[in-house]
């Protein structure tokens, strides 16, 4: 008898819901940014990677997989801009990219494809505060 109840308020609960998303005039957007669009100041994110080195296995056995796996041709996609990319030592490497949201499952997909297996990998979506941080301190001076 509990799980009966349980579950028709769970369904009211959805029916509500769908009642009012569609029923208040909400649309769903029509449009999608073209995949291959410029970074613009309007549409671009930073995405720093961490690539972290599989440590058990030597770096010739990593290379030879991404070798195989074609990371050299895939990562990064063409058009998407490395802002900067290091080896930090006992880490792996960091990159960090600029890119149309639009193209971030793009990027999500050759990390997946072609660089599992020779890293384990960390994603941070991050913002550019540069310009921000040298207006306050000019701002303080």
């Amino acid at each position: 008898m509990g799980a009966a109840i349980r579950n028709t308020s769970l369904l009211a609960v959805a029916a509500l819901a769908g009642v009012l998303t569609f029923g208040s005039g909400a649309v769903a957007q029509t449009t999608t940014p073209p995949v291959n669009a410029a970074p613009t100041a309007d549409n671009a994110v930073l995405l720093t990677i961490f690539l972290r080195h599989d440590q058990s296995r030597p770096l010739s056995e990593l290379n030879a997989q991404l070798e195989k796996q074609n990371y050299y041709k895939t990562f990064p996609p063409a058009g998407v801009e490395v802002v900067s990319w290091y080896v930090m030592m006992g880490i792996g490497q960091v990159v960090t990219l600029r890119l149309p949201a639009s193209r971030l499952r793009e990027v999500n997909r050759a990390i997946e494809n072609t660089a599992w297996g020779s890293y384990r990998t960390e994603f941070y979506p991050t913002y550019d505060y540069k310009p921000i941080a040298e207006q306050q301190r000019s701002k303080a001076q």
